[in-house]
């Protein structure tokens, strides 16, 4: 097999943040249609995160909020979004960059994107590990078993935007299988 040296690895990631972002962008623009609503992971420690100590002290390495009814001040701009959200009925104001988003899941339609986010010790830029992206037919609704999947299931009842207790990182934890190109084109 040759090199790849066009590197669709990286298109292929750049073209699911756009995903998010866009499906952020629309949400800060007109609300969360319907029953959409989303668990978004990232990586705490990344490059651009900005979040409160206690947060941060808290969720050391990775953190899971769920965007649905009680947030505020959503704002999306190329590289990251802000929003407000409240952990334990203390106001939080949060700065994700898209590139430290490690998941993003919206269980009312089955649809999930998923990343391999590394971050370097203190001081050192962060690294991004371009490792397959999950996503899952919408058009055909199939349950992938990924950590996300797990963690929004755990916490349904956390409707107020609180980051779940497992979010803090078990990465022994395997990877979802990649689905099929083919399985996104219309047969004919």
């Amino acid at each position: 097999m040759s090199q790849d040296l066009i590197r669709y690895d990286i298109l292929t990631q750049d073209a699911l943040r756009g995903v998010i972002r866009k499906v952020l962008g629309e949400v800060a623009r007109t609300g969360i249609p319907g029953n959409h609503h989303f668990f978004v992971t990232f990586m705490t420690h990344a490059s651009g995160v900005r979040i409160s100590t206690r947060l941060r002290e808290k969720y050391p390495e990775q953190m899971t909020i769920v965007i649905q009814h009680q947030y505020w001040d959503l704002e999306v701009s190329d590289s990251h979004f802000e929003i407000g959200l409240s952990f334990g009925d203390v106001p939080e104001r949060l700065s994700i960059p898209f590139a430290a988003v490690r998941g993003f899941y919206d269980p009312s339609v089955n649809f999930e994107c998923e990343f391999e986010v590394k971050v370097e010790a203190a001081g050192e830029s962060s690294e991004v590990i371009l490792r397959p992206v999950t996503a899952v037919d919408i058009s055909k609704p199939k349950v992938v078993a990924t950590k996300a999947k797990a963690e929004a299931k755990k916490h349904v009842a956390d409707k107020a935007g609180e980051a779940s207790p497992e979010a803090a990182s078990d990465e022994s934890k395997p990877m979802a299988d990649v689905v099929s190109l083919d399985s996104f084109r219309k047969n004919k």
